[in-house]
C-alpha cells in the first residue's frame, strides 16, 4: 500500500519549507513520490515554490478552491484516486492552513482508497514564536490540526534568543495542552511529542524518524465548521510594485488595523531583470527573499479583512495596469 503523509500547520508556520526538505530526502532515497497541495484558495503560491522538486520521481498536483467544503472533499477524493492508480511509494499532502482534519480521515476510509493507501506520518509544523493572542477560531484550528500528529516540529528556532530557547519546551507544552483542553481533546502532549532542533541540522536519520512518526487517535469537540470560519482569503492579482517600496507597503498593510486582523500576507512580485521576490509576512515578521519564478499576486489571510483598504494601499504604488483584486 502507498503511505500518505500529511503536513499540517496554520498559516505561515513553514509547512512548505519543511515539505521541500522532507520530499528531497525521500527522493534521494530513491522513492517515487507525489506532492498534493490541497488548498481552498484559487491561487497557490506554495505550489510554485515546489517546482524545483518536479522530476521523474516527484509529481506535483494541486486541488484549488472556488467551491464549498463538500465539493472540495469530492475533488480531494478524485485526485487521490488518480494518484492511487500510479503506484507511488509515498504521497505527501500539504493542506491549507484552514483545514478540517476529519476530511483527511473520512476520505482515506472510503473505498477504494482504503485498499490503496495507509497513513504514514501526520506531522505538525509549529512556529516556535507561538502567538498567544490568536483568535478563538485560530486556536481551534491549531489544536484540532495538531491533536492527531505523530510529531510536532518547531520551526523558526533561529529567530529566538538563547534565553527564549531555554524556556521554550515548557512554554510550548503548556500552550498546546491548554488549547487541547479548550476543545476537550482526550490527548495530553508530552515533551517527546515535540521536535526542537534547528532545521539546518536535520540529518537523514531525522527524516527517517519523521517518515515513521505515525499518528495519534485523538477525539475532540468540533467547535467550528470549516464553512463557518470567519477567516478569509483575498487575492490581489497582477501586482507590480517598485522594489524600493515593497517592504514599506507590506509593513503598512500589516500594521494598519483598518485592514482587519491579518494573520498572513504571502505572494510573489516581479522586479527588474525578470527576477522575482517571495513575500511571506506575519504580524511578527516580514520576510522578502529572491525566488526563481513567481506569479504577480499578493494573498491576504485573516479575520474581518477590509479588502477596500488594502486595495487602496496597493493601488497607490502598483504600476501594472492589469491589476485586479478578487
Amino acid at each position: 500500500m502507498t503511505k500518505i503523509d500529511l503536513i499540517t500547520g496554520i498559516l505561515g508556520a513553514g509547512k512548505t519549507t519543511f515539505l521541500k526538505k522532507y520530499a528531497s530526502y525521500l527522493i534521494q532515497q530513491g522513492k517515487k513520490i507525489a506532492i498534493l497541495e490541497n488548498d481552498f484558495g484559487a491561487v497557490n503560491i506554495d505550489m510554485m515554490l515546489l517546482q524545483d522538486l518536479k522530476s521523474e520521481n516527484c509529481q506535483l498536483e494541486m486541488i484549488s478552491g472556488g467551491c464549498d467544503a463538500d465539493c472540495h472533499k469530492r475533488r480531494f477524493k478524485t485526485q487521490l484516486i488518480a494518484l492511487g492508480m500510479q503506484h507511488f511509494d509515498r504521497i505527501i499532502i500539504e493542506p491549507s492552513g484552514i483545514f478540517d482534519m476529519d476530511e483527511f480521515f473520512d476520505i482515506l476510509y472510503e473505498s477504494p482508497l482504503d485498499k490503496w493507501f495507509e497513513i504514514g506520518s501526520i506531522l505538525g509544523i509549529i512556529n516556535a514564536e507561538l502567538d498567544t493572542s490568536l483568535s478563538e477560531q485560530m486556536r481551534y484550528l491549531l489544536a484540532s490540526e495538531s491533536a492527531c500528529c505523530g510529531k510536532l516540529i518547531l520551526s523558526k528556532l533561529d529567530d529566538l534568543q538563547q534565553g527564549d530557547l531555554k524556556n521554550l519546551p515548557e512554554k510550548i507544552l503548556n500552550a498546546f495542552n491548554q488549547m487541547l483542553a479548550e476543545i476537550q481533546c482526550n490527548r495530553i502532549f508530552k515533551q517527546k511529542d515535540f521536535i526542537i532542533k534547528n532545521w539546518k541540522d536535520f540529518t537523514n536519520q531525522d527524516y527517517l524518524h519523521f517518515s515513521c512518526a505515525g499518528y495519534a487517535h485523538a477525539s475532540y469537540v468540533k467547535k467550528f465548521h470549516i464553512d463557518n470560519l470567519k477567516s478569509e482569503v483575498h487575492y490581489f492579482m497582477h501586482v507590480q510594485i517598485p522594489e524600493n517600496q515593497i517592504a514599506e507597503i507590506i509593513k503598512t498593510i500589516m500594521q494598519d488595523s483598518n485592514c482587519g486582523t491579518i494573520f498572513r500576507l504571502k505572494g510573489s512580485l516581479p522586479i527588474a531583470d525578470n527576477k522575482w521576490l517571495k513575500i511571506n509576512a506575519t504580524r511578527e515578521k516580514i520576510e522578502i527573499s529572491p525566488v526563481a519564478d513567481g506569479q504577480a499576486v499578493l494573498i491576504v489571510i485573516g479575520d474581518s479583512i477590509c479588502q477596500e483598504v488594502i486595495h487602496n494601499y496597493i493601488k497607490s504604488v502598483n504600476i501594472n495596469p492589469d491589476y485586479v483584486f478578487i
